[in-house]
This record gives C-alpha cells, structure tokens and sequence, in this order.
C-alpha cells in the first residue's frame, strides 16, 4: 500500500469514528438501538463504551483479523468495529477522529509486516489459504432459496429450488453467464414475489397489516436527525468507495474472497468478468438487508456507516478512485431520501419486513458451510491429512468450549492456527512437506 492508501484508510476511519461519536452512524447492528438513549442523556458514554465493545471486540479478533490475514484485503469488521467503540467510549469529536485515523494508520503499517512474516514460512500457510473463498460464490448464491425455505417452509422452497436448479442449467448450457448470478437474482424475485403473495391472500382472508400510525411520529422525527447528519455520511460513503475502488477493501463476507482471487487475474477481461460477479454478489446482498437497514434505521435515528452497502458495488465498479468517491457520496444521499419511502411500502408488506431476518441467517449459515469446506481445502493443501486432521481439532476445540470465536470465523482462525502449527512441526523434524 503507498501513502495515497494509507492516507484515504486513515480518513475513513477517522470520519468513521466521527460520525459514531455524533451517534449519526455505526457499522455493528445492535449498537444502534442504545445510541439514542446516549443522545436523551438517558446512558453515559463509558456505559455506551462498554457495550459496543462486548459487541464488537469478537468479531475484530475473530472475523476481522482472520479475514484480512487470509486475503490481504482489509474489511468492515477490522476498521469499523473499532472506530464504533472509539466515537461512542471518546467524549471529544476531535479525539475521537484523531484516534479512529491512528487505528487505520497501525491497521496498514502492520499489514506488510505480517505479510513478509507469513510468505516467509517454510510451508506456504498464506497462499493455501487462498482455498478458503472458493466455495465461497457458490454458496451465497443459495441465501435466497435458503430464505424461502425458512419462511414460507419446505413446499414454497422445493418450487424454488426446482425453478433454480433449472435456470442454472440452461444458463451453463446456452450462455457465458456466471450460473451463481441468475441463481441469485431468480431467487431474490421467487422470495419477493412469494412474500407479496403471501401479503395479498392475507388481506383477501381479512388479516390486514399491524397498525403502524402510531409510529409515524417517531419515523419523522428519527429521518430527520438522518438528514441533519447527511453531510457526514456522504463523506463517509464517499470514502468507503474509494478505499474499495483502490483494490484494498472487501465491503462483506460475500465479496471478500472472490474479491481477492478477482485483483490476482491478469487478463484485464477476465478481471472485469470477475468483478461484475463480485459487484452483482453484493449488490443482491444489499438488496436482501435493506429491510433491516431501513427499519433499524427509522426507529433508532441512526444510520449504518456502510448505508445500504450499495457503495461497495460503486467502489468495485467505478473506473477510477474519485468517480467512486463522488458516487459513493450521491448513493448514500439517495439512500437517505428514500428512507421514509422504502419504511412506507414495508409496512403494507410485513412478510417483506420480516424476511430480512431470514436473509441473515441465510447468509450467515451459508457462509459458516462454505468456509468450513474451504477450511478443510486450505488445510489439506498446506498439510494434507495431517493437516485436516490438525484443523478438525481446532475447530471442534472452539466448538467444546463454547465458541470464543464466533462460527462464522472459525475455520479461517482453524486454518491459519494449522499452518502455524504445520510450519512449527516441520521446523522440529516432525513433519516433512
């Protein structure tokens, strides 16, 4: 990384802790519902400070470090978890920025050291863990037919699941396609679709949607301290596509590892085919959250820093850093003024609302599978069944002992933890490549 880099991953995370200290934005979901009682006076900021680290210090040891270690892109998790809990604890704006752009200068510096350190192994734990993404595209491309099984239940998902299977056929047969973005799309349409239906014959049954006028006030005064904020937020988004048009950023778990094996491509032809599957992935990923976002959003008066995390797909398809950076702004403004709208036709189609929980955990069990199958692919690269069978031990360890890393990061940690191990082995005489 040069100093340009290091100069734009600074300011993000600066403005990133700003805007948490303006209680304006956070990236960690349950942060945002405890933030308006520290803007009421209701909460201290060390009481604030407290919670936002029990929330967040797993996912940075666990999720954020062993995600960049095992691609080399930094990710949300390792620089904005931290800037969440420096501008909530930090009582200053100005020391909250200066400390959020120290935390992004120490999170660069340090990654070259590692780099050299790891690359310098006798056994190549860094480039076998490439393995862990590639199960990765595949997987995700099910979140949608996952959904529908988990909400509208097995009938609705076998239908799905046969419509899917199909298109991703004929997709393979008759076109160049990537198969895994039509499973993606049709999938999302299937459960948008199913969730109207289900919405319509309900009011056809006399079942209406559940009141929500009471809560209007509330939206409209929580949209706009939104607005208020909006200079900062565009800003922020501006920065956050930056940083992910300059190929060192991965907005989410989904895009992360094709990301890293898309900037390996030579052919400048297949690196465009690879980031419009990238940028396609993250945008249907944005598309299944927004209800999340958007509800979180309109009862809490605090929006996400990444907004609807449709900047990433600005970031990896811009053709140069400040096209990015000025999109980046206009799509977190949009975002913004279509917030009340998009909180408006939710409320008349509940079932909409609702999948988005469904989503995340969809996401959430596919990924935790994918990376266990690519754990297992990493490890027995780097050790072959030795290998495997260091990395099973980790990782049902942390299973034992109640998971202090989080599932979802727990065959990255196994796999880097085994290569470790593998390299320490071989040094002693007591494992051979």
């Amino acid at each position: 990384m040069d100093v340009v880099h290091l100069g734009l991953v600074a300011s993000l995370c600066a403005m990133t802790a700003i805007i948490a200290n303006m209680s304006a934005a956070v990236f960690h979901d349950g942060i945002r519902p405890i933030l308006p009682q520290l803007v009421e006076g209701n909460m201290t900021r060390r009481d604030a400070g407290s919670v936002a680290f029990g929330l967040s210090i797993g996912f940075v040891a666990s999720v954020g470090i062993s995600f960049t270690l095992s691609t080399g892109l930094l990710n949300p998790w390792l620089l904005f978890l931290p800037t969440d809990i420096l501008g909530v604890m930090i009582g200053s704006r100005v020391l909250a920025g200066l400390a959020g752009g120290l935390w992004g200068i120490l999170v660069v510096t340090s990654l070259t050291a590692v780099n050299t350190v790891l690359t310098g192994l006798p056994i190549d734990a860094l480039g076998a863990l490439a393995e862990l993404g590639t199960p990765v595209m595949s997987a995700f491309a099910l979140f949608p037919l996952l959904a529908i099984f988990y909400q509208f239940g097995w009938r609705a998902g076998a239908v799905a699941a046969v419509v899917i299977i199909i298109s991703r056929l004929l997709v393979m047969k008759y076109t160049a396609i990537y198969p895994e973005s039509i499973q993606i799309f049709i999938g999302m349409v299937m459960l948008v679709a199913t969730a109207i239906r289900k919405d319509l014959t309900d009011r056809k049954n006399g079942i209406s949607p559940p009141d929500m006028s009471g809560m209007h006030s509330l939206f409209d005064e929580r949209t706009k301290r939104i607005v208020k904020n909006l200079p900062f937020l565009a800003v922020t988004g501006a920065l956050i596509a930056a940083v992910a048009n300059a190929g060192i950023f991965a907005g989410s778990e989904v895009s992360i590892y094709s990301l890293a094996e898309a900037y390996k491509l030579t052919d400048p032809v297949a690196h465009d085919a690879a980031m419009k599957q990238v940028a396609l992935s993250e945008f249907m990923r944005g598309l299944g959250f927004i209800p999340l976002i958007a509800t979180t959003a309109l009862t809490t008066g605090v929006y996400g820093v990444v907004g609807m995390t449709f900047v990433f797909v600005a970031g990896y398809l811009a053709p140069s850093v400040p096209v990015a950076a000025a999109l980046g702004a206009v799509i977190i403004c949009a975002e913004v003024f279509l917030l009340r709208g998009i909180g408006g036709f939710l409320e008349q189609f509940p079932s909409i609302r609702n999948s988005s929980d469904n989503i995340r955990n969809s996401m959430n069990t596919l990924m935790e599978f994918a990376l266990l199958i690519g754990g297992v692919l990493a490890v027995m690269k780097m050790g072959s069944t030795t290998g495997f069978t260091i990395f099973a031990i980790l990782y049902y360890l942390n299973e034992v002992m109640g998971r202090p890393i989080l599932k979802i990061a727990a065959p990255a940690v196994a796999a880097i933890l085994t290569g470790f191990i593998l390299n320490v082995l071989y040094v002693l005489g007591l494992f051979a490549i």
